[in-house]
């Protein structure tokens, strides 16, 4: 036993004497830590300062009733529950027995409510027994921030995730300017293993991160959403994608992606806009129709025969939509009624034996690489090279020069689109203006020039020319207007099915589907002066309500061409100081004439309105007194009477 006594003795001086900071040190680690206090991410802004996402502070109320004075406690027990109710909905009675009970059992950590927003937090702070702070008043509450979108799920893809997952959109891309920098906050370990915070105060403030202030506008936003959403439904179509741009700086006004759910609705399921790598059809024979306005090779009127609509190239058909062709008609033409044989014979004609030089032509309008946006998930374009034999074959240029054959998203054609209406200056499609901290400008993103002239002003403007009369008598006169002008080319391609294994067990090889297609339509308007390019795809829409791209997306097109032009009509009026009535002119032309004779004489006003003879008269100095309305039928002095002026005249209408 004394042995034993001995060695406890010796091991109680080592823990006292020798170990003593150590276990001090592991006491202090299992019931203080430092906690992390996350910074607020920065805002996301639309361009006209509406919020498109933000961080919002939510807190968890909790309290340590044994913190609480039994005097106080027994005092403003009644008055907190009644508060308690006010804000929670709760009966009294039932935060009063929960209080009581926490009392009881010296409950330190008792859950009042979560996800209280900051405007019920002060208030809470406020109630009777919490405004007595931490240490006497027992109120602990926990801070964090959640993601909202004041908008809702509209643009959702390009805007971006509240967690970021995935760095899709916007907030993905200057993720590391928006996270801001976070704080550090000590905890205390209580009883069933919870953590309370030591104080109210952090020991570290956390930094609020950047704000972005997009392109967007919600107004416009808005439009293109609903246009979009209306058109899939009514076709029950696979998804779609619609993309508004400003057409002199690139910015992005509007950008919608909707793909259908299992259940049918639709929702912002991935950014087909930017990473959908698709063959565009009909819509690429512009830039088919510029290389060679470009090289010279035709013009406009240069006549092709379609050849009954259909020919073949090695094996491979290619076919008008219109049975039996169009005769012989105009390159312009081919473009306006969007004739498959008449360009592809065109093309071909030309550079059947120097593919080279259509291909670098084509590399100019920026089809072969991506565009490079900051936003993660671009697609891969894929524009076939003469120079890789593995890749390129015999009717590679024929099938390229009406869309097939080849990928690119629709951001870049878009992009091409765009600078067509822009006098030929390609530039880059921007979604942020800038960069805010604490509502200072640090950065600024500026229009950036891709190509300053992708073609000759020559070919420019013979090419809108066709373009606006797609609408006016092409393949789009569905959506013609007389109220504003639109300029575009439709597209309507059959969609290639990669060999799969049936229902049956067979297998199917790979093929162009007739019954799946991508209908699209990307224009500018005004026609004259563009503001604004937009393209429009839609996936896969039921084949029996309609396919092509005049028919499901060229609507989409006007109904966004028309809002915005209504919402704004100022930026598209023009004076016109023109006459535009002779009569009118001739009624002016009498009235000068009348008012420049000598002031010895009365001008003979019968016959003239009523306020046009008043003001003709007092210019010249007379004094004048009406009766009636409408036109001067009597005339109190006449003409050659030089003594009015010491009198009135008096002029009598009917």
């Amino acid at each position: 036993m004394t042995i034993f006594f001995i060695a406890i003795v010796i091991q109680l001086i080592d823990i006292q004497y020798f170990q003593a900071k150590k276990y001090k040190a592991l006491a202090t680690e299992l019931t203080i830590r430092q906690d992390t206090v996350f910074a607020n991410k920065g805002n996301v802004y639309a361009a006209d300062g509406n919020l498109l996402a933000t961080s919002m502070s939510k807190f968890t109320i909790r309290m340590d009733v044994v913190a609480v004075d039994d005097k106080d406690f027994s005092e403003n027990v009644d008055d907190l529950a009644k508060e308690l109710s006010k804000m929670l909905g709760k009966p009294a009675s039932f935060y009063l027995s929960k209080l009581k009970y926490a009392k009881k059992t010296n409950n330190r950590y008792l859950l009042l409510a979560r996800n209280v927003g900051y405007t019920d937090y002060l208030k809470m702070k406020e109630f009777p027994i919490f405004k007595l702070g931490v240490y006497k008043g027992g109120f602990i509450a926990e801070h964090k921030t959640v993601r909202a979108h004041p908008i809702g799920k509209i643009a959702e893809r390009t805007i971006g995730y509240d967690d970021f997952r995935g760095e899709s959109g916007i907030e993905g891309a200057f993720a590391d300017y928006m996270q801001g920098e976070n704080g550090l906050r000590w905890k205390q370990k209580i009883a069933k293993n919870q953590w309370k915070p030591i104080s109210d105060v952090n020991e570290k403030e956390p930094i609020d991160g950047h704000d972005i202030i997009t392109t967007i506008d919600v107004n416009i936003q808005d439009i293109t959403h609903h246009a979009l959403l209306r058109q899939l439904e009514y076709f029950n179509a696979e998804h779609g994608c619609a993309v508004v741009m400003e057409t002199k700086t690139g910015e992005i006004k509007a950008i919608s992606n909707l793909g259908r759910s299992d259940v049918g609705t639709y929702f912002e399921k991935r950014n087909y806009a930017i990473w959908e790598s698709h063959e565009p059809g009909s819509t690429f024979k512009l830039a088919s129709l510029m290389v060679a306005l470009e090289d010279k090779a035709i013009d406009t009127s240069t006549v092709v025969d379609t050849d009954g609509g259909i020919m073949f190239i090695h094996g491979s058909k290619v076919e008008d939509s219109r049975k039996g062709g169009y005769g012989k008609i105009s390159a312009a033409r081919v473009f306006e009624v969007s004739s498959n044989v008449g360009i592809v014979k065109l093309i071909r004609q030309h550079y059947d034996d120097n593919p080279q030089k259509f291909y670098e032509k084509i590399k100019k309008f920026g089809f072969t690489k991506p565009i490079g946006f900051q936003i993660k998930g671009e697609g891969i374009p894929y524009i076939p090279n003469p120079k890789d034999k593995n890749r390129w074959n015999k009717i590679s240029l024929e099938w390229m020069s009406w869309g097939y054959g080849i990928s690119v998203t629709p951001m870049q054609t878009l992009m091409f689109y765009n600078a067509v209406a822009n006098d030929g200056v390609m530039v880059k499609p921007r979604f942020v203006k800038e960069l805010r901290k604490q509502d200072k400008t640090v950065k600024t993103f500026k229009t950036e020039v891709v190509n300053p002239k992708i073609a000759s002003d020559e070919t420019l403007r013979k090419v809108r020319k066709v373009m606006e009369n797609v609408v006016i008598k092409g393949t789009a006169t569905n959506i013609y207007s007389p109220n504003f002008s639109m300029a575009g080319k439709t597209g309507t391609a059959k969609k290639y099915v990669a060999a799969h294994i049936n229902e049956l067990g067979e297998r199917i090889p790979g093929q162009y589907s007739s019954e799946r297609y991508a209908a699209s339509f990307v224009g500018f308007f005004p026609a004259d002066n563009p503001k604004y390019t937009c393209i429009v795809i839609v996936h896969d829409p039921e084949k029996r309500k309609g396919y092509y791209g005049s028919t499901v997306a060229g609507p989409i097109f006007k109904e966004i061409a028309q809002k915005i032009y209504t919402s704004t009509p100022i930026d598209f009026q023009s004076v016109d100081d023109s006459v535009q009535f002779a009569s009118i002119e001739n009624d002016f032309k009498n009235y000068e004439k009348l008012l420049q004779n000598g002031q010895d004489s009365i001008p003979n006003v019968i016959g003239m309105p009523g306020m046009d003879a008043v003001s003709l008269l007092e210019n010249k100095g007379y004094k004048v007194k009406v009766s009636g309305i409408g036109k001067v039928k009597n005339q109190s002095f006449s003409k050659d009477n030089k003594s009015a002026k010491e009198g009135t005249i008096i002029l009598k209408l009917l």
